[in-house]
Formats: C-alpha cells, structure tokens, sequence
C-alpha cells in the first residue's frame, strides 16, 4: 500500500455496468487498484486492456460502442474523484460527444452507426489542455453548450454537433442530407444550425453553401406547412395564400405568407438565418414591415419555432389582431397578387 491508495476503496455500487467495465487510472486507484496492478493487468494476454491514455477496458475482449463513448469522455473530462464515501456529480466533468457520433446516439438514419466510426469527437473547453489520440477526436470551444442526455450520456444540441460533423466531411451529399434530415425530422431549426455554421467560419465552402441553401428551403417548407395547421386547426377564416401586396399603380410592397383583406392582416414567416449578409437582410424585413403598418396594415411577425413550439398561442395572436381590425383606421387600399 502506498500514499496513493485509498484507506477503504470507495465501492462501485453507484457506477452503471458500463462504467463498471471502463474505468479511469483516479476511478481504479480509488477503488484501490493501484498503477503498477493496472499496468500487470494490462500486459499482453491479460484480462484488461488500454483503451485511450489514462482509461482501461477491464474485459480482453473489443470494446462495445457504449465503452467506446464512455471512454472517450473519461478521457476527455477528467472529473475529480470523490473523497471516500461520496459520489461526482458527473463521470465527465465538462466533455460532451458531439460531431457525427452525437447524431448517431440520437438515431439519425443518415449517420453512420457508432460501430462504424473510426473516431468519436468529444468536445471540451478550449482551456483543456489534450491532443485527439486513439478513437478520441478532441473538439476545441470558447464557449460550452449546455449538453442534453442520451442514455446517461452528455451529449451536444443538435446544430453544434451537425457542425462538428460538417466540419469533418468533403461529402456534398452526405452534409445535404445530414442538413435535412436534422430540419425534416423537427431536431432543430434552420436558423440555429446556420448560425452555428457560421460561428465554425464554414460557410466558405462551396458544398456547404450549397447544403444551406436546401436546408433553408426546406426549413420554410415545414414552417409553411405548419402555418397552414395553425390556420385549418384553430378555426381562422381563410386567407389569400403566398401573395405580393402593391399600391394601385405605386411601388411594390412585397409579400406575405397569408394576408386576409378585409381585415388587412398579413402573417410573415421569419425564415431567415444568420449569415454574412443578415444586418442588410434584416433591414430590408423592417422596412417592408414599417411601411405595411403605415398603410394600415397589421403584420403578424412568426419564427418557425413558435409555429412548431407554440402553434396554439400563435393562433391566438392572429385572431387577436383579426378582432382588432374594427376599432383601427380603415387600410389603404392594396392591390393583392399572386406571388
């Protein structure tokens, strides 16, 4: 026994199976395997293998995916071990999986299964201070999300691990599909991946360009989609679908996503997504806005989120505003169109 091990080894009642199976060089000295009894283990034939710098496999046998997982965010966290008797608040400190295998864990069809991957990105603060070794990629932030669980697991919101898994691929098609599938499938919003995109400095490249651009029309195709419920389900009278509006033999005003006339209510849908040019995008939105109000008319600004978070509260506020339509000043007359 030396200074390193522990009086009473803290028991391994509190750890899951596969925690049980893949432990750290602190968890095993904590549990009193000291490093010369880890390293005899570890020796060829014996009953345990290294799995990445400071974390060991306690079977012969190849490592699951689930130990794989386990094990790179063992490595990448490092948590501190409790004192005798007392029990981490989490096995990983701050490492979460992201990338491609963040994807996989949540069972996306377009990623590859965990078994099929060569590496796992694993992402920590950027102040940690570790090289990717072994099936551990290590993913560098200034900033930390907050991570979402997946069977026990830390695992990083969707958009940031897309673009960890963008970040990764020279495959157009594979990053196109990624994209919809994560927008079609009610993951996340356009926006919000974009906007991660953006942060990585990857839409420099031309497939991803690309990639954006059908996500973004697919994005205001299920957006567009769910305006149609929100008007059908709740009861709203029908409005003019899709069209421009214009001053009789003036200047154009642009176009809306559902305009009911008689009450001049439009409803605009804010499809847009963080990108270089949003400041001058998102100024030509209020101007259009502010000159449909001076005319009389009233705008209904809605984000796809809300239609898909609160589509009920979002009724509400277009009846209100249809209701409303009696006590205000009469509306220029407008010529509608078909956009």
């Amino acid at each position: 026994m030396n200074h390193n091990t522990p009086l009473s080894p803290v028991p391994l009642s509190h750890l899951s199976d596969v925690q049980r199976r893949v432990l750290s060089t602190a968890q095993l000295r904590a549990h009193g395997v000291s490093a010369a009894r880890t390293t005899a283990k570890c020796r060829p034939g014996g009953p345990w293998q290294t799995l990445l710098p400071g974390v060991y496999v306690l079977h012969p046998g190849p490592p699951t995916g689930e130990e794989r997982l386990h094990g790179v965010l063992l490595y990448a966290g490092r948590p501190p071990i409790p004192s005798q008797g007392g029990r981490a608040g989490s096995p990983y400190g701050e490492a979460m999986i992201t990338g491609i295998a963040a994807l996989a864990l949540r069972e996306f069809s377009t990623a590859p299964p965990l078994t099929a991957l060569n590496r796992i990105d694993v992402l920590v603060p950027r102040t940690r201070r570790l090289r990717s070794t072994g099936c551990a990629r290590i993913v560098r932030t200034q900033a930390m999300p907050r991570a979402e669980r997946i069977d026990g697991l830390p695992v990083a919101p969707v958009a940031r691990a897309l673009a960890d898994a963008v970040a990764q691929s020279d495959d157009p098609e594979a990053v196109r599909l990624l994209m919809t599938e994560a927008v079609r499938g009610g993951h996340c919003e356009p926006g919000a991946v974009v906007a991660e995109l953006n942060r990585a400095r990857l839409l420099d490249r031309p497939h991803v360009v690309d990639a954006v651009d059908a996500l973004l029309a697919q994005g205001r195709s299920v957006a567009e989609d769910r305006l149609y419920e929100m008007v059908f389900l709740h009861g709203l009278p029908d409005p003019l679908w899709n069209v421009d509006l214009r001053l009789p033999g003036g200047p154009y005003l642009g176009g809306v996503d559902a305009y009911w006339p008689e009450e001049a209510v439009a409803v605009e849908l804010d499809t847009r997504a963080p990108r270089q040019d949003e400041d001058m995008m998102w100024s030509e939105h209020v101007r259009k806005r502010e000159h449909l109000e001076r005319l009389g008319v009233t705008v209904v600004h809605i984000t796809p989120r809300k239609l898909r978070d609160s589509l009920e509260q979002q009724a509400t506020v277009v009846r209100t505003a249809l209701m409303a339509a009696g006590d205000r000043e009469p509306a220029a007359y407008l010529v509608v169109l078909p956009r």
